[in-house]
């Protein structure tokens, strides 16, 4: 995907343009399907050493561990396709679940309150760090992280110690998380349309397009008469609220909170969204490659189960699939660069 700004109809000038558009698509087209083919070898693997894991339960519960960590990444992947990251995803969530648990414990609330609750939690969360980063200048990282020990110190001074049981928990929440519909669970396929929304948008909208043009070069972007400040903002907004949306389906999956649900999912997320393709210097990717690398992620974690195999492993293997992601990318964009600058020669000398 590029970050073209809609112009007048194309000409003889135009047609760099549209050759690195379909070499950057390409690229990334190709990054999807090799994970997409990892993913499957992983699974055959798994299945050959113990049949068992592609069962009905098995595939059940995959689907449904993988649900909130592919929202997360959608919400992350806006923020980092701005060339920024937000590192409070995991406390947020956190904060959302334990809001909602209160919300509804001991009471007959309905779902669609729970939800509304959840993402407005995120919401707030999402403007104080967005206006920070777009408006104030401060940079992510150092936002984002003081967000994520603020949210925490707020979440474990409101629990006090306390959790919230699933025996508090109205049923049709709890229906939520456990629920299916057609045999496939309901939090799948909640991750699936919220996938499809934000993908359409980023590709058919113009302000979703303008999101890769800030991200691929600001300073650009700001001249082509992009507000960036306001694009920024609104990428946190959206992360969080989606983060607040996964922090009620949280409630609704597991039942029973505490102050510290989510910790550490932070660089999960993170790990998710560059494994899957995007860029953390901003400005290429999709949410489709971001959902395939936190799939990625999550069966990785069930296959290590299955196998017997020490958690430990689950994160070293995310480290160094984290690590083996920036390689790539950073091969991947050197290559293309000398390809887009040898087309750029030949249509020059008029070849």
């Amino acid at each position: 995907m590029t970050t073209a700004v809609d112009g007048p109809p194309d000409t003889g000038a135009g047609a760099p343009a549209r050759g690195a558009s379909s070499l950057v698509e390409a690229v990334f087209r190709a990054r999807e399907i090799s994970i997409a083919g990892a993913l499957a070898l992983l699974v055959l693997g798994t299945y050959l050493a113990n049949p068992r894991f592609l069962s009905g339960q098995g595939v059940r519960d995959l689907l449904l561990n993988a649900s909130i960590l592919v929202l997360l990444a959608v919400g992350q992947s806006a923020v980092v396709i701005t060339r920024n990251i937000d590192l409070s995803v995991g406390s947020v969530v956190g904060l959302a679940a334990f809001a909602c648990g209160r919300f509804v414990a001991g009471t007959d609330h309905g779902v669609l309150a729970v939800l509304l609750l959840g993402t407005a939690v995120g919401v707030v969360c999402g403007l104080v760090s967005g206006a920070l980063v777009g408006f104030g200048g401060v940079p992510a990282l150092v936002v984002t992280l003081g967000m994520l020990y603020v949210i925490q110190g707020v979440d474990y001074w409101w629990a006090r110690g306390d959790q919230i049981g699933a025996a508090e928990v109205p049923d049709p929440v709890l229906r939520l998380g456990s629920g299916s519909v057609l045999g496939v669970p309901y939090l799948p396929l909640i991750a699936l349309v919220v996938l499809y929304a934000t993908a359409s948008f980023l590709r058919d909208r113009a302000s979703g397009r303008e999101l890769y043009a800030v991200g691929s070069n600001p300073e650009a972007a700001l001249l082509a008469g992009i507000p960036v400040r306001r694009r920024i903002l609104a990428a946190y907004v959206f992360s969080g609220a989606v983060a607040g949306f996964a922090g009620a389906l949280w409630l609704a999956r597991f039942g029973t909170v505490v102050a510290d649900n989510a910790h550490g999912w932070e660089l999960t997320v993170v790990s998710a969204v560059v494994v899957g393709g995007v860029a953390i210097t901003g400005g290429t990717g999709t949410v489709w490659g971001a959902a395939l690398g936190a799939l990625l992620l999550t069966t990785i974690g069930s296959v290590l189960v299955v196998l017997k195999v020490d958690s430990f492993w689950q994160g070293a293997l995310t480290g160094a699939l984290l690590l083996l992601a920036i390689g790539v990318d950073r091969v991947v964009n050197l290559r293309m660069t000398a390809a887009l600058r040898k087309r750029s020669a030949r249509h020059g000398n008029g070849v």
